[in-house]
Order: C-alpha cells, then structure tokens, then sequence
C-alpha cells in the first residue's frame, strides 16, 4: 500500500475497515452497528472534505443503510436509491470502503450508483424519479420468476414531487404484494422542498393527535418497539405520537403506511425492517432524517453541502472564487431585467440555489416560482405563462432538459410560445459523470422547427444574449452555458450586438476556417494561432447561434478554405458540427470539414482537463486533424 493509500485507509475506523461485504454488517454484534454508524460520519466528513460530494444526503441516511444492509440481503435482494447521490454509504457497506476517497475523481469511484461498478447496485441513477418504478419493474419480474427477494426503493420526500413516482404509485398495488418503500424525509431536495406534497408530509410530522389507529398499527408498535417509538427526535414536535395515521396518501393508492419514526434510531430500524420483511403487501415506511446529521456546518446549511467541492473540516468553508459563474451572472441579469420588465417572470424546478435564481425569488418572491421536481410541468406552466404575454425564463441544468422535450415540441415550438429555455451546465459537468453532462442539448434541439438556439463566447455577450432573448417574441429560445464561468470575461466589456441568426466573424483567411462554439471559442483562438505559426491564413468565427445557423457567412468563408473545422462542448453526432456539414452538404460546397466534440458514448467522470485530453478535444487534436490536410 502506498504512503497515500495507507493515509486514506486510515480515515477509515476499525470496523468499518473490516467491512469487506453486506455479509460483514451481518455478523457484526449488535452493540458495534452504532459504532459503525459513527466511523461511516467520520470517513464521508473526512474523505469528502478533500474530493467534495454529496456529503449531506450521506450522513442523513447513514442509520437507513446499516439497518437495510444488516436487514436483507444483496445482490439478491435490491435496494433502488432514488436520485442514488445518497448512495455512497452503500458503497461502503458493499466493499468499497477503502476506495471512498477516490469518489467522483477520475478512474474513481462514481458519485451515483452504477450497475457496473457492483453487482450490489442493482440500479444507476442521477435524476430524481426513477426509484420506485425501476423498483416496481424489478419486482414484477421477480414475481415472474417465481424468486423470493425483496427490493426496496428509497426515495426521498422531494422525490414525491416528481410525475414518474406518482405514476408507480398508482399502479404498485395492481402489480405486486411485496414491496417496500422506504420514504426519506428530510425536507429537502436539493434546496427546501416546496408545494403541496412538502405540506402534506409536514403536517404527517408534526401533527399531534390524529382520529383513530387501526388495531394492526397498536400491534405493531408493541411488536417492534414499545411505548419509546411514539418518542421522535430532531424534526418531530415534542410529544406523543401514532405510529401509523389511517387515512394518509399513500393508502389511498393501496399501499400501507407504517411512520413517521425517527430515521437514525438505528435498533428501531432494523426491528422495523425485520418486521415489514415478513409483509405481503406492499408498504411505505415514513422515516424522518436530519440532512447533514453529524457535522454541524452541513446542519447549518443544508442547500450548500447537499452537494459540494473540497471544504475545510473545521468550518465546512470552501474556496470563493472572485470570477463570478455563469450561473451567477445569469440570476443577477434576469432579476434586474425583471426589475425593469414587469413580464418578465422566473421558474426552476427545485434549484433556486444550483441556477442562482435564489437572487430573484429574494429580490422580487412575487414573480419566482419554483414548482418543484417537475421539469415537464414546469414546461407547462411557463407555456401558459407565455399565453398571457409574461415573459418566463425557465431556469432548467440542460441534463434535466431532457425530460420536458414533448413539451418543448407539442406545447412550445409548436405553438410558437416564446418561453426562455436557459440551460445551466451546458457542456461537461465534470466531476458529477454522465447523468449530469449536457451533451446532448444541441442534438434535440436542433430537429425542433422555429426554435432558436445560442452560445456565448464570453460573459459579457451572455448577458447580451439573456436582454436579446427577452425582447424576442416569435418563438421559444433557449441558450446553451456552463458550469462555473467562461473565459472570465468582463461583464462590463464591449459586445457586437445580437442579431437573430449572426455569427462574429473575428479573422479572415483564405486557407482554414475555425468555427469555435461558446466556451471552446478560446480553443479555436489557439488553434488559429498554432496554424499561423505554420504559415496559414485562418478565418475564425464566434457563431454565437446553433440554430439558425449564420449561412452567409458560412458558406461564404468555407468556399475560399481548404478545410474547416467545428469546436463544441458536446457530442459529435447530431451536433453543432453536424449542422454546418449539412448546410455546407445543402449548398454543394465540398470543403472537408474536421470536428472537435464529445465522442459518440457516455463519458465518465473526472476533471474536465483530464477528459478532453483523453477524448481529443484540444487544441493540438485540432491543429493534427487540420494539418493533415497540406
């Protein structure tokens, strides 16, 4: 072991190090599982602080994956964890313990669970939702196969938000007899929970007498715990409490509800998984979890370390840097265009802090609306917005995008409503790993008819473009950015004024033609100078627009090249670079054209340099494929 392994093994307690298999929580005595708990805490607070994760949704489920692992029995058993960022002590009661320290770094483990990482994650993940109908599919087949596992889904309560969740609900009684949900309520997703539901299961926490308790429920809390169960801690007002309230959500869909208990009473969750293991029906266990439980700062902001970079333990502080992010100029400039446009309205869905609208909703609540986990309703409601002559920005990680794409087609484009799709995270989400790259955004934006499409070279022409998509009226408009800032740009700096459909084109030259996309602009400004230095002439071109694309100047400068080559933050096939072979295709002009761009498969984790350095997307990747045309 080498001198730094040996220093990551020992963030790692004596029993957790043991741990080598679900099979060793079995066999640990009783007494130590609290031991454990406590070694977990300290290994998540101590490896993360140096990689950053999602170390509050961690440490609030701690207690639930000790109890599930001691409870039952996987890979033949299945635990389905909605979202799966919460997932990383499972990987750590499954054999990975000693590899914790490597989470979302390259070659590392994954942030999420993935089905090819171990066969005790019976299910990947990245996006909220998807828990309990993958579960559902799961036990329909082991019902099919006559087997006699158990599969458990953990979601968490802002997952109950989400149109999927809703759906298995209403078909889980309909298709099984055996099965568990597990629903984690901390109040939070990734910022506070919002609406309806969020009410619904605060009012289950802190009502204190409720009309009556089936018999089953009495039986119950004597068989499990004893007269301490109607004791919650943390979240749950004062007082006694029943077990079970009869005439909750969740029976109303044909499944029993068992809860609310307190989530971290680690001998209480695993009499009460011992029990609903013995059931023939199926269930949801309500149990109540501190986000953040162990480190004070996490406590203390919960938004902050749901999911974060490296931080100092002693204070959870991190580096600040002085350039602001996109995401940051993208809240200041929407609030203070809304300012001075009463239209003018923002939406997110669930992260008011993620796409800094939480500037708006402090500034002008009146005008912010977040609708939760619910990025097709959120869609939706922006169309509806739109029909009123409101102009909505909808604040949606292009990732997330994906799921309201029929509303974007039926509901938007094709009633020509002018709703702002703003896409943070466009390109590479780095560290976070496939579920969260927006690679694909240019690919099916593109086929949409009348939609527009954009990307800033800079940050001073994005917030140009935001003010430009606000006074554009004939359609819906969406504009690609990404995580973290551009090139640093001065917001204040000079721009050439947007026009529909007009590229900048910044040099001439009679031998090459560089079109470098948003943030791989500066990619293609040191191509040109690589290829000068050999004697070229470059033209380079900021096309600002995907969609339309500018065909004048295009075809115009790729006639006089010998060859052209596209830059972009995003897979090849169907791309940016996709588009321009086709209008050159269209026009008859033959000039070769070369593309930088994500390869056409998944791609995995790790530091954004050390990505496009593996998959060829540098400037001396460009400059090779160029010059082997002289």
């Amino acid at each position: 072991m080498t001198t730094s392994a040996s220093s990551e093994h020992s963030a790692l307690g004596p029993l957790l190090a043991a741990i080598r298999s679900p099979e060793d929580v079995k066999n640990l005595p009783e007494a130590d599982l609290i031991k454990l708990a406590a070694e977990i805490r300290h290994s998540l607070i101590t490896c993360l602080s140096r990689t950053g994760g999602h170390l509050g949704p961690n440490l609030g489920v701690v207690e639930l994956t000790v109890a599930l692992h001691r409870v039952f029995s996987t890979p033949e058993d299945q635990f389905v964890f909605d979202v799966a960022h919460q997932g990383y002590v499972h990987k750590m009661l499954t054999g990975r313990a000693d590899r914790i320290h490597t989470i979302r770094t390259y070659q590392g483990l994954n942030g999420f669970l993935l089905r090819s990482e171990s066969e005790h994650d019976s299910y990947g993940a990245g996006h909220a939702g998807t828990a309990l109908s993958a579960a559902l599919g799961m036990a329909a087949a082991r019902d099919l196969a006559k087997e006699d596992s158990h599969v458990v889904a953990v979601a968490g309560d802002a997952a109950f938000t989400c149109g999927p969740t809703l759906e298995a609900l209403n078909n889980i009684a309909e298709t099984t007899k055996r099965f568990i949900v597990v629903l984690n309520d901390n109040e939070w997703s990734i910022d506070k929970n919002v609406g309806a539901i969020a009410r619904y299961f605060n009012a289950l926490q802190t009502h204190s007498t409720y009309a009556s308790v089936r018999n089953t429920a009495a039986d119950f809390v004597e068989k499990v715990a004893g007269k301490a169960v109607r004791k919650l801690a943390h979240k749950v007002e004062e007082g006694a409490k029943n077990l079970l309230f009869p005439n909750v959500l969740f029976e109303k869909f044909g499944l029993r509800y068992y809860g609310p208990i307190d989530g971290h009473d680690l001998p209480l969750l695993v009499r009460t998984f011992e029990h609903l293991k013995t059931l023939n029906e199926p269930v949801v266990l309500h149990i109540i979890t501190e986000k953040g439980r162990g480190y004070q700062p996490a406590l203390d902001n919960p938004g902050k370390f749901h999911g974060l970079g490296a931080y100092k333990i002693e204070d959870g502080s991190t580096d600040v840097s002085a350039t602001p992010t996109c995401s940051d100029i993208f809240g200041r400039t929407v609030t203070d265009m809304a300012k001075a446009d009463e239209k003018v309205v923002a939406i997110t869905a669930a992260m008011p802090g993620g796409t800094k609208l939480e500037i708006f909703k402090k500034e002008l609540p009146a005008r912010y609306y977040d609708v939760g986990i619910a990025e097709e309703h959120a869609a939706l409601f922006a169309c509806g917005m739109a029909t009123k002559g409101f102009k909505p920005f909808l604040a949606i990680y292009s990732t997330f995008m994906q799921r309201a794409y029929d509303m974007i087609i039926h509901d938007m484009a094709l009633q020509g409503l002018p709703v702002r799709l703003c896409m943070d995270r466009g390109g590479l989400s780095g560290d976070d790993g496939p579920t969260h790259h927006g690679l694909f955004d240019i690919g099916y934006l593109r086929p949409v008819p009348g939609l527009v499409h954009m990307q800033p070279a800079n940050e001073a022409e994005f917030i140009a473009m935001l003010k430009w998509m606000s006074t554009y009226e004939a359609g819906p408009s969406a504009i690609r950015y990404p995580r973290g800032p551009i090139n640093g740009t001065p917001l204040e700096a000079s721009v050439t004024p947007i026009e529909l459909g007009k590229s900048v084109v910044v040099a001439e030259g009679t031998d090459v033609l560089l079109l470098g996309l948003g943030t791989l602009f500066s990619m293609a400004e040191k191509t040109k100078a690589m290829l000068e230095e050999r004697g070229l002439s470059v033209s380079l071109v900021n096309p600002r627009f995907i969609k339309p694309l500018d065909t004048s100047v295009i075809e115009r400068l790729a006639k006089q090249a010998k060859v052209v080559c596209t830059f972009e933050d995003h897979v090849l096939h169907n791309g940016f670079g996709c588009g321009v072979i086709e209008l050159l295709s269209d026009a008859r002009i033959t000039t070769p054209v070369e593309r930088i761009g994500w390869p056409d498969e998944f791609v995995e984790h790790g530091k954004p340099d050390i990505l496009m350095k593996l998959h060829g997307m540098t400037a001396e990747a460009a400059f090779e494929k160029i010059i082997a045309h002289f």
